[in-house]
């Protein structure tokens, strides 16, 4: 009889034996979408876990899979097909979203900011990430209008733009965004684009206590100057915030100087150039990170409670109310537990060193769980798609 590694090979894809001590058995390292559909077909029969992944960037975010039989590296899913006129781009998961800043000879870009630049299409469709513009153009789901994915039986389905084959009574694209891998394998996904902004500026504004930041944050996310992103940078307990708007477009220099005026007082200045930290993650790789959601108007007074939750460092999209938190890995059981219980808010533990995370209920509650699972039972039935990794076990 066929070892499940000869019908893997079988297909034709390069497959190997992952290193010794990997979760994995195998990786595959598929380049079409028919031959990731051929791998999913014989991970069906064989009843093989599989795990999808790009650059790896965001492989640790989650629950670490129940088990994982071949780890699916989608690094040579690299097709771009741009089409300028109707401001729109088809591209393979395994693309780094960084390389969809710009095509050469049109000003155009996806407008979607993904704080960790090696992130691969796929990894940044199933973790949902978004950085500072998503205050201004929203993010991977909003800009997304078709997709191509692979079910767990191998069956290959695509909804929205340029439709092949759609699933009946499901958009595909939205419920792909932040399933962390645990529907489908996208393969491919199809973005509306926008031209590329003549200038931009960034105001930075330094207000001196963690009370002003409320009336800032809502004051700038509200100007007339229509700023793209309103980010806030607090280093912890003992420093004062940093703020810092995006103005883009035309007269984008007079723009943010009216900006700068909203600041009440508060030192504030243009920039031609971004401030080191716009765009980037706190605390150190491989160390916790975790995303709480609250009310934009209600940013300062949350710090202000996270402040009495133990030592962090948190940064973020302020006027989007997405803020990135950053603890000690001794620290974390406590915060998660203290934040939880005064803010009543949504956090989530993203990444954490293993010791770390243990006993600790990483996505809190979940008010749509149940629903969650059915759409678990109706795409992957038998469990074989990142089992475990999302919330409530799925």
């Amino acid at each position: 009889m066929e070892t499940p590694f000869e019908a893997l090979r079988g297909t034709g894809v390069p497959v190997e034996p992952a290193a010794p001590g990997d979760a994995p058995r195998w990786v595959a390292y598929p380049g079409t979408t028919a031959e990731v559909a051929a791998l999913m077909r014989v991970s069906a029969e064989h009843d093989l876990a599989v795990v999808p992944s790009g650059a790896g960037t965001k492989l640790a975010w989650g629950n670490p899979p129940e088990r994982c039989d071949l780890l699916l590296r989608t690094g040579r899913l690299t097709s771009l097909e741009h089409s300028p006129g109707d401001l729109v781009v088809r591209v393979s998961a395994g693309l780094p979203v960084g390389t969809l800043a710009s095509f050469p000879g049109v000003a155009q870009e996806l407008a979607l900011d993904d704080p960790l630049r090696a992130g691969t299409v796929g990894g940044t469709l199933a973790t949902a990430v978004a950085g500072p513009r998503r205050f201004r153009y929203g993010t991977a789901r909003d800009l997304l209008i078709g997709v191509t994915v692979v079910l767990a039986d191998g069956t290959v389905a695509t909804s929205g733009g340029r439709v092949v084959k759609n699933v009946a009574g499901y958009d595909l694209g939205k419920l792909l965004c932040g399933s962390y891998g645990t529907l489908g394998v996208v393969t491919e996904a199809v973005f509306r684009l926008h031209p590329v902004a003549p200038e931009r500026r960034w105001i930075t504004v330094e207000p001196d206590s963690l009370a002003a930041l409320d009336g800032l944050v809502a004051t700038l996310a509200a100007s007339q100057a229509e700023p793209s992103a309103v980010e806030v940078d607090w280093p912890g307990a003992g420093s004062a915030p940093v703020v810092a708007a995006l103005v883009e477009g035309t007269a984008a220099r007079e723009r943010a100087a009216a900006v700068r005026e909203l600041a009440g007082g508060h030192p504030a200045r243009v920039r031609d150039e971004a401030p080191g930290w716009w765009n980037t993650l706190p605390g150190d790789p491989g160390g916790v990170l975790c995303e709480l959601r609250l009310p934009p108007a209600e940013v300062g007074r949350t710090l202000r409670e996270v402040t009495a939750c133990g030592p962090v460092r948190v940064r973020g999209s302020a006027a989007s109310g997405v803020l990135w938190a950053a603890p000690p890995p001794d620290a974390l059981p406590a915060f998660v537990s203290a934040v939880r219980d005064r803010l009543g808010g949504r956090l989530v533990v993203l990444a954490a060193p293993y010791d770390a995370i243990k006993g600790i209920d990483r996505w809190g509650p979940v008010g749509a769980l149940p629903l969650m699972r059915r759409v678990k039972e109706r795409f992957d039935p038998d469990r074989r798609l990142s089992p475990g990794r999302f919330a409530g076990g799925i």
